[in-house]
């Protein structure tokens, strides 16, 4: 199993039936709003929230530069479909941490503790370090029953990162595709097969 493969597992197992399902019904309201409007069902109070959460920043670019590293550490572009940045995911994320408060610390501490784990090892911050530097760090957090005891901060911190990415990225058009969900399709009925007409003694009779 490819690095892809493997921390994307890890990631689908935070996706709950439920998170997939809204992922359908996020098609449904899209395709509702294209032929009744925007705002289509929604109360006016909703889209006042949400216009004051787009509007706010919580990450500064430094934070947001790093997260973007991170999200594409977890799921990259490969031959199937883009990598979390195409699919807007640190946006996804920023708007998470405003719309959920609960996840700011978390995150916001978790960073810093990345950014310390680099300069105690490379002196320089996560976002500058080579592509192997910041992987060794991100394989000594990334699997919880390996990780030792001291990394346990690091290892909170990046389940955390990790579900949201996998939420972000799997409940996106790209996301459903590369998973291979099609959702209810209509298909065709020929008929009771021959053989258990047969079975019946029904050949003969038409249904």
């Amino acid at each position: 199993m490819n690095r892809r493969d493997s921390l994307k597992a890890i990631g689908l197992t935070a996706l709950s039936t439920t998170v997939l399902i809204g992922a359908c019904k996020q098609t449904d309201i899209k395709t509702e709003e294209t032929a009744t409007g925007p705002e289509a069902g929604r109360e006016a109070w909703e889209t006042e929230r949400d216009k004051k959460l787009h509007a706010d920043t919580f990450f500064t670019q430094h934070e947001m530069a790093t997260i973007t590293v991170l999200v594409d550490i977890i799921i990259p572009k490969d031959e199937v479909s883009g990598s979390a940045t195409d699919a807007k995911v640190p946006e996804f994320i920023e708007f998470i941490v405003k719309d959920i408060p609960d996840h700011q610390i978390p995150l916001r501490g978790g960073l810093k503790w990345l950014d310390i784990q680099s300069f105690n090892r490379f002196e320089k911050p996560f976002i500058d370090a080579t592509e192997a530097q910041q992987i060794e760090i991100i394989d000594e957090i990334a699997y919880p029953k390996k990780a030792r005891p001291e990394m346990q901060a690091g290892v909170a911190f990046f389940n955390r990162l990790r579900s949201l990415t996998a939420s972000g990225f799997y409940t996106t058009e790209m996301g459903v595709k590369d998973i291979g969900y099609v959702g209810n399709t209509p298909n065709q009925w020929p008929g009771v097969p021959a053989d258990v007409l047969k079975q019946y003694g029904m050949e003969n009779v038409k249904i």
